[in-house]
């Protein structure tokens, strides 16, 4: 029988490529959106659902447990991007982030472990990004829910253990999709103290965006992932230089990998 998959956010970008490469590859996959209704052509069946709210989640778990009986795998890969300067962003944007990107999901692990438990297996793969393993100029916010999601999957990890069930972090690098658009930018603000350094980190990171990888890259890591018997804790998607940048991290002094990263930004 084949294994049931629900994706987070499967509608655009990284997820629906995701999603497009499973279903072709005979995995039965069910996608999300909060308004799925708006979608047209999806190789795959999209259920509506909103990580920020509780009963939007049981609601479309129930619906999926209803139809296939089960949930193999959760692949959690809604989020959102967020720029601007810290002082600069409104709190509301920033708790909105870590609801999307952090506490969804968390609420999303919680909806899909009891089923895993009964039937003594499954497999949670959480989309963070290379940007969690770094606190970015001007994604400070972004940089911090990712990380968070990873370290919590490092914990979770053992206490699932025991019940057959499979926890791993994918952090993928800059991938062409539409993020940038769904983004939320902190407006530039004229006069500001961050107007300049902060446009110029801006337009760089939209062009690194259009310029990035082809998310089937994504696609064909997760079937991987799927497809070994016992995942590693963390595996990172991307150029080689993205990659690299999280080894030059743990080997180089703080403040030389700083400079770095200020001088890769132009600050």
């Amino acid at each position: 029988m084949s294994k049931v998959i629900l994706i987070t956010g499967g509608s655009s970008g990284i997820g629906k490529s995701v999603g497009e490469f499973l279903h072709k590859k005979g995995f039965k996959v069910y996608g999300t959106s909060r308004n799925p209704e708006n979608i047209k052509n999806s190789a795959f069946p999209l259920v509506a659902l909103d990580v920020r709210n509780v009963q939007s989640i049981q609601n479309a778990i129930s619906e999926i447990i209803e139809n296939e009986g089960k949930i193999d795998i959760l692949i959690n890969n809604a989020g959102v991007g967020i720029t601007g300067p810290l002082e600069e962003i409104p709190s509301s944007e920033i708790k909105n982030n870590f609801e999307t990107n952090f506490f969804g999901q968390i609420e999303m692990m919680r909806a899909v472990l009891p089923h895993m438990r009964s039937q003594k297996s499954g497999l949670i793969i959480n989309i963070t990004s290379i940007a969690a393993y770094m606190g970015l100029p001007y994604r400070s916010v972004y940089s911090a829910s990712k990380g968070a999601l990873e370290l919590i999957t490092e914990g979770l990890r053992m206490e699932v253990k025991d019940f057959g069930i499979h926890i791993t972090n994918v952090a993928p690098g800059d991938f062409a999709t539409n993020i940038a658009s769904g983004r939320f930018h902190a407006p530039l603000i004229k006069g500001s103290a961050y107007e300049i350094p902060y446009g110029n980190t801006l337009k760089m990171m939209d062009e690194h965006v259009d310029s990035g990888s082809n998310p089937d890259e994504m696609a064909l890591a997760i079937f991987k992932i799927i497809e070994t018997p016992v995942p590693k804790i963390h595996y990172k998607v991307g150029v080689f230089m993205q990659k690299f940048s999280i080894v030059l991290k743990r080997i180089l002094p703080d403040k030389v990998y700083e400079k770095m990263l200020m001088n890769h930004y132009k600050l």
